[in-house]
């Protein structure tokens, strides 16, 4: 059986297979709906069943709870339909509508950024480019079906070249194979892009940017794609770690806040030590951002890190500081099942873990 999906506010419909999730009948037909990490985690692609009946599937309570569900709501990339459904979402912006390719890349470089933080860099065939919005992610294909995610560190600007962060997860069938016995000129298969983790057309909000660890590939991005095009919004930018080494680019960041008046950066460390020689924010990032924005109406939020820094950002930013929802994105890194001591999540998960920074 078959099943209907009508959005309500546009009344595009699209079609369902019973064991596809409603994300993923709206992609395979060319419908944008926003997402991020797929896995039920980041709660960037939350909506509202108005009629029908879905089945929530791996859905995390921590970012849709009972009481979320006893209200109707779903997360899209785990929900299935289990009729025909009407649903109140937000349709991703046409940015967004980029084609999504796989090509050969070869490593052109590798730059040990930190002790266990690999930057990558890939060079795609001559002549050829991936489309794609700063701040998106692609999926390293390992084969038997098995795909990496790991988000572009670089604007569209740098022209058929791409960078990725690397943290090391021991055990990690990719991640150790990076750090142990990949090497330059190496090829590999790439997918992509994917994921809804851009900057929206709202010049006149504040955008508030968040990351932990390796979250900040994509903050980079988003921010270098702003200086490349002369934007004059203010971007505030948080980047938490739990050691001074893990904020592998922190000159690069403060070089930010110093050549353009409208970048703010604060760097902030959790559990730093005295070796670290720290004098700067300490604590978690997003209780760094409430003590500067007890009111966060009038912006727009973009967090980017673990599941527990993105579903405390979520529930206090709109419990606390009176964050839209709809001005809440988010990309949420996860453990890979067949990593070691990964339990709870998909193979298909994405093998950039962070700590709540």
């Amino acid at each position: 059986m078959v099943y209907q999906v009508t959005i309500q506010e546009s009344q595009r419909a699209f079609l369902v297979e019973p064991d596809e999730t409603i994300l993923a009948g709206a992609l395979r037909q060319g419908v944008r709906l926003p997402y991020g990490c797929r896995e039920g985690v980041c709660g960037a692609c939350r909506g509202r069943v108005l009629l029908g009946q879905v089945e929530h599937g791996e859905a995390q309570f921590a970012v849709l709870s009972a009481v979320d569900r006893q209200a109707g709501l779903a997360l899209f990339c785990c929900a299935r339909a289990r009729s025909n459904l009407s649903i109140e979402c937000r349709e991703a912006a046409a940015g967004n509508d980029t084609p999504i390719r796989t090509l050969p890349a070869r490593i052109v470089r590798l730059t040990r950024a930190a002790p266990d933080v690999m930057l990558v860099d890939l060079k795609l065939p001559t002549g050829d480019r991936l489309e794609f919005c700063a701040g998106q992610y692609i999926d390293i294909l390992l084969g038997e079906g098995r795909r990496r995610a790991f988000s572009l560190a670089n604007s569209p600007q740098a022209d058929g070249c791409l960078q990725l962060h690397v943290r090391h997860i021991v055990g990690g069938r990719f991640t150790d194979r990076l750090f142990g016995q990949m090497k330059e000129r190496d090829i590999l298969r790439l997918r992509g892009p994917f994921g809804s983790f851009f900057l929206r057309d709202a010049p006149d909000k504040p955008a508030v940017l968040v990351a932990g660890g390796t979250g900040f590939a994509p903050v980079k991005a988003i921010v270098e794609q702003a200086i490349a095009e002369g934007s004059s919004r203010a971007l505030h930018v948080y980047w938490g770690g739990r050691r001074r080494a893990d904020l592998y680019l922190l000159e690069l960041a403060e070089g930010w806040a110093r050549q353009h008046a409208n970048i703010r950066f604060v760097p902030v460390l959790s559990d730093s030590l005295e070796d670290d020689r720290w004098s700067g924010r300490t604590g978690l990032v997003h209780a760094a951002v409430m003590a500067d924005w007890p009111q966060l109406a009038g912006c727009q939020a973009y967090v980017c890190g673990s599941p527990a820094m993105v579903a405390a950002s979520r529930r206090d930013f709109l419990a606390r500081c009176g964050l839209p929802g709809e001005d809440f994105f988010a990309d949420s890194f996860d453990f890979a099942a067949d990593t070691i001591g990964a339990i709870g999540a998909s193979d298909d998960a994405a093998e950039r873990v962070e700590d709540h920074a």
